[in-house]
């Protein structure tokens, strides 16, 4: 029977909350290679629209979701409490990072010296003498966080995966290297949209879920996971029972028994690598059409929980690989 709201899924949304403040989105919208090419775009130019309107006093005011912020021109001590793999993949190191990105095994190199820190504990944010704090609306003490340092909050889902991107470029003074990468990114995937439909037909299905042993969860079009790739970006179909049963809440729990039924040709998997979990070797798992034709496609959960470029990025490298070479 399917289960919905029981305490592991609870559990797992508090996970969400945390960790996707910069993941995900509400609708459509690295390897080395690719995050030099991130890197080394075009600056914005002196003629494009401001994002901020500079001061004599070396501040701008950033347009806030939640009103004018005056900020650093050139913040150069910024905490990222939320967004941090966004501003880590415009170039920018934070001087402190919530916890979540602190284990992301594709920003270890980058957070070597990194202090990792928590809204709710503010002193360990204060210890970092930041310049500019950026916060999820979610979080606690915000006003407490506000005094620290200017402070500027986005809600999760509110902005689409992209646009989420560019407006962390507008903040850094970055704008027009966010939306050059929105612009290459879009078209690179899409491009292996086409290559995966002509393959495997058009009307091809993918289910993506996420495994965390004994518990399933199957992923919406805006779930990080690589969810905005395959869905949004490649265009590819999510089987209509995933769609009607994530069409609530973007996310469904189910049990292991009933599995079968959601998955589609083929199967994107996030888990941890490195954890033994009751599912994958299963005999029930064993018996889906997916995996008996090698259709399954595995990732690392703890780097695929958020949706900025350098995990889409390393996502889409997995994805081409996996339904353009791996599979049968």
């Amino acid at each position: 029977m399917m289960k919905k709201n029981t305490f592991g899924f609870v559990a797992l949304m508090l996970l969400f909350v945390l960790v996707l403040s910069a993941c995900g989105s509400a609708q459509p919208k690295q390897t080395a290679a690719t995050e030099s090419a991130v890197e080394t775009a075009a600056e914005p130019a002196a003629s494009e629209p401001a994002a901020a309107e500079e001061t004599a006093s070396g501040t701008v005011t950033y347009e806030s979701e939640t009103g004018p912020v005056e900020i650093p021109a050139n913040p150069t001590r910024i905490v990222a409490l939320a967004n941090a793999p966004n501003v880590l993949s415009l170039g920018v190191t934070p001087v402190g990072v919530d916890q979540w990105t602190g284990a992301n095994p594709l920003f270890t190199d980058k957070l070597k010296d990194v202090a990792v820190v928590s809204e709710e504990q503010p002193e360990t944010v204060a210890a970092q003498t930041p310049d500019l704090i950026i916060a999820g609306s979610h979080m606690k003490n915000l006003d407490q966080l506000s005094k620290i340092a200017p402070t500027v909050v986005y809600t999760w889902g509110k902005l689409n995966y992209l646009d989420q991107q560019v407006e962390i470029g507008k903040l850094l003074g970055k704008e027009a290297e966010a939306q050059a990468w929105v612009d290459d990114f879009s078209k690179r995937a899409s491009a292996v949209g086409e290559q995966i439909k002509a393959k495997y037909g058009d009307e091809v299905t993918v289910s993506v879920i996420e495994i965390d042993g004994k518990s399933v969860y199957l992923m919406g079009d805006s779930w990080a996971r690589g969810t905005e790739i395959v869905y949004q970006a490649m265009g590819l179909k999510m089987p209509e029972k995933v769609q009607e049963a994530v069409k609530a809440e973007g996310y469904y729990s189910l049990s292991l028994e009933v599995l079968p039924e959601y998955l589609g040709d083929f199967v994107l998997v996030s888990r941890k690598l490195d954890a033994s979990d009751e599912v994958i070797g299963s005999e029930v798992w064993n018996q889906v059409p997916a995996v008996k034709e090698g259709h399954v496609i595995e990732f690392e959960s703890r780097a695929s929980s958020y949706s900025d470029p350098t995990t889409l990025e390393n996502l889409l490298g997995i994805f081409e690989k996996g339904f353009l070479e791996d599979s049968k």
